[in-house]
């Protein structure tokens, strides 16, 4: 993978988000100090692909967790 170092203070979101299309990992530098890194989406499915249950074995949710909570709660009562 491609990577350009970028001072933040110089590029526009815009020159940014180009590079990352073309496939760069882009590494935000602000001085002489690293900030942040922007890398592309390597597959565009892992954005739209429907869940898979039981990928985290012993995570359980409660019967009733899409149930509306108790006006208490939003009203700060206990």
């Amino acid at each position: 993978m491609l990577a350009k170092k970028v001072d933040v203070d110089k590029t526009s979101l815009k020159e940014l988000l180009a590079l990352v299309r073309e496939g760069a990992e882009v590494l935000l530098i602000e001085g002489d100090r690293a900030v942040a890194k922007i890398t592309p989406v390597e597959d565009k499915q892992t954005l739209t692909h429907p869940r898979t249950l039981g990928l985290f074995p012993g995570i359980w949710t409660s019967d009733d967790f899409d149930e509306p909570l108790p006006d208490e709660f939003w009203l700060g009562e206990e």
